[in-house]
């Protein structure tokens, strides 16, 4: 599967982005889907997850309450709605896909098979 992620921008703290991740290839609904991200000298780190069938999502602490994943598989994309943006956020965004029956771990990276070529996001202060 081929992902491209797209909505990435710059904005003032306390606004907002939506970013969406189009996958193209084998059947998307099979995929459980991730959005990490990587700040500038920073490790990449996990933002959210959600299952095949959108049952089951999860959200790192620095962003729940503020971010929101969710797919539609009519449309092979997962979406990240992010409001009250702060400073810290920014980073490259990237979406992942997954392929393990197993959802569990789905938080780390290496439960990912396919991943798209990330987009900037910017929060000023």
């Amino acid at each position: 599967v081929q992902l491209q992620a797209f909505g990435g921008g710059s904005v003032q703290a306390g606004g907002s982005l939506r970013l969406s991740c189009a996958a193209s290839g084998r059947t998307f609904s099979s995929y459980f889907m991730g959005w990490f991200r990587q700040a500038p000298g920073k490790e990449r780190e996990f933002v959210a997850t959600i299952s095949r069938n959108g049952g089951s999502i999860y959200y790192a602490d620095s962003v729940n309450g503020r971010f929101t994943i969710s797919r539609d598989n009519a449309k092979n994309t997962v979406y990240l709605q992010m409001i009250s943006l702060k400073p810290e956020d920014t980073g490259v965004y990237y979406c992942a896909a997954g392929r393990s029956r197993d959802y569990h771990g789905a938080c780390y990276e290496g439960k990912y098979n396919y991943w798209g070529q990330g987009t900037q996001v910017t929060v000023s202060s």
